[in-house]
């Protein structure tokens, strides 16, 4: 009789789990952009009650890395699997996240440096915007986030970094810290486009270099994000990040830096999520 119960309990807890809503991906939207001057496509991850509800939920943007789209953190990052798991066992709040397209002409997230591609201007003002009006999101800095791999790590730290106003946490991994001196940033920028002066390329090194943004936060705005910083010990880039947790250190800037066994490889960032969407709903929450 009791193993026959302990039969029933079991299939019931496994008829129970499978019948858990799941969230759902769409990764072929997209909306028009005229400072682009083209459309621009993106993928959408919502939690497994949006559908059943009518409330509002905090927002994740995830940025993808170079030679990826939109659909690079569905495919491979599977996020679908890991945000639905957080969910169900409670280590994420229900959130939207949402992946952005930056596979584009030019690399990076950000304008260049002559202003003839402005994509940090598109992600601001034509993209969140869009993005926040049409999907059920709440609109205040403390229920936004953002993260990225790689290309997109590099677009989190700026992005949080120009505007702390706009993002509650911030999650780069493995991520690009732009140019760490003046000539990395004259060689990168004269390959790409050789019209660039002396004066653009030092504006855009002080605008895009991680380590110099960090030495120039006024001390009124250190606590204005929550920064976690994770890069593996065999990564290329380990040394940029390396360099901007040892300026936040100095800066007295709070933040978290791990260093884990892995590379610049999916798997690395796929073991990752589930951590970052833990720390994104620590603020998210309610306490």
């Amino acid at each position: 009789m009791k193993k026959l119960i302990l039969l029933f309990v079991a299939i019931i807890c496994i008829d129970f789990s499978y019948s858990q809503p799941n969230g759902k991906v769409y990764d072929n939207l997209s909306l028009p952009s005229k400072i682009l001057n083209m459309e621009r496509k993106y993928a959408m991850y919502f939690p497994p009650d949006y559908e059943s509800s009518s409330r509002s939920y905090p927002v994740l943007y995830l940025l993808h890395g170079g030679g990826d789209d939109q659909t690079g953190w569905v495919q491979f990052g599977e996020v679908l699997n890991i945000a639905d798991k957080a969910i169900r066992e409670g280590t994420a709040t229900p959130m939207v996240i949402v992946m952005p397209d930056a596979n584009t002409t030019q690399r990076g997230y950000s304008n260049n440096a002559t202003g003839t591609w402005l994509y940090e201007d598109y992600f601001f003002k034509e993209f969140v915007p869009f993005i926040e009006k049409k999907y059920r999101i709440k609109g205040e800095k403390r229920y936004r986030a953002i993260a990225g791999l790689s290309m997109g790590g590099d677009g989190s730290f700026t992005y949080a970094l120009h505007h702390p106003e706009m993002f509650s946490s911030a999650c780069p991994l493995s991520a690009g810290t732009g140019p760490l001196t003046m000539d990395i940033a004259r060689t990168n920028v004269r390959r790409v486009d050789s019209t660039a002066t002396d004066t653009q390329i030092e504006a855009f090194y002080n605008r895009q270099s991680v380590p110099v943004l960090i030495n120039n936060i006024p001390d009124t705005l250190k606590k204005a994000v929550r920064w976690y910083i994770d890069c593996g010990d065999d990564d290329f880039l380990y040394e940029g990040n390396s360099l901007v947790h040892i300026a936040m250190r100095k800066k007295e800037i709070p933040h978290e830096f791990r260093t884990r066994d892995g590379g610049h490889t999916w798997t690395y960032w796929r073991s990752a999520l589930p951590t970052v969407l833990e720390f994104v709903s620590q603020a998210f929450h309610q306490y």
